[in-house]
């Protein structure tokens, strides 16, 4: 009795089988599909049937790193995760025995051939323009396997160790250029201003000679105005006097021969004034 007992409650849990959350159930009677089941407890026929659980949730799969080839003949790897559902349990299951490694081997055809249209910079700067295209090259096309890629993401596209090490040497004769470039132009700005400096101090040094050259000659033409203004001012009666004078001083110089003009005797005593007015 004991052992027919067990053997019911055996039976029993054969029959009942528990269709989780998110998933649907596959019948297959003789191993063949017959129908689905949607989630919860569902019967079946032992030993006859079987239920095959398939997740209809949102999965994500990151593809192992694999190698591209740019336009430019550039080796890059790249890694790249996607997430994906399945929306036909029974094409995923029954029409293709690895749905999940089809999809991957589509998202890797069509990356091969988005990047091998793009030169090595304009790949490595173009992850998200990479992705929409990715995402529209797949579009519907894995629905075959029963799958939808609802997301797909370019996690990296690293050049190889040589492209790499080009590409930092590229980058520091960039910079070392970029340096060069700017220590000329500061050196040119530098002489610039210094010569800019240099003719300043000469047209200052210039204008300030002219200046010192116009206010000499302006107080030169005021004295010989105002010795030519005395000369005019003064009476016959001084001057005759001067002229005695300059006879006199002659008298008693050293000098014993003596020519002038009996004429003009009278602008001895003007050259006497003007020599003073000179002196002074």
């Amino acid at each position: 009795m004991f052992v027919l007992i067990v053997i019911i409650i055996i039976l029993l849990g054969l029959c009942f089988k528990i269709v989780p959350q998110n998933n649907v159930g596959l019948v297959e009677t003789f191993g063949k599909y017959t129908g689905t089941k949607n989630s919860g407890p569902r019967f079946i026929i032992p030993l006859v049937q079987r239920i095959r659980k398939v997740s209809l949730a949102l999965q994500p799969l990151k593809l192992d790193g694999y190698s591209v080839i740019t336009k430019d003949n550039a080796d890059i790897g790249a890694t790249v995760t996607l997430n994906f559902h399945i929306t036909d349990p029974v094409n995923y299951t029954y029409e293709n025995t690895n749905s999940i490694e089809s999809m991957q081997q589509l998202v890797r055809g069509h990356l091969r051939d988005i990047i091998g249209r793009m030169d090595l910079n304009d790949a490595l700067g173009s992850t998200s323009k990479i992705n929409q295209d990715l995402a529209e090259a797949i579009g519907d096309l894995t629905g075959t396997y029963g799958v939808r890629v609802d997301r797909i993401n370019i996690d990296e596209l690293r050049p190889s160790q040589a492209i790499q090490k080009s590409m930092d040497m590229q980058l520091q004769a960039d910079r070392e250029r970029t340096a060069a470039i700017s220590k000329a132009e500061g050196e040119a700005k530098s002489i610039e201003l210094s010569t800019n400096a240099k003719n300043e101090a000469l047209i200052s040094t210039a204008k300030a000679n002219a200046e010192a050259t116009k206010t000499q000659a302006d107080a030169e033409n005021y004295r010989i105005n105002k010795i030519q203004e005395a000369l005019r001012n003064a009476d016959s009666n001084y001057f005759n006097n001067q002229s005695i004078n300059a006879f006199k001083d002659l008298a008693n110089s050293d000098s014993n021969l003596i020519i002038t003009d009996t004429d003009h005797l009278d602008t001895t005593g003007q050259s006497a004034v003007l020599a003073k007015l000179l002196k002074k």
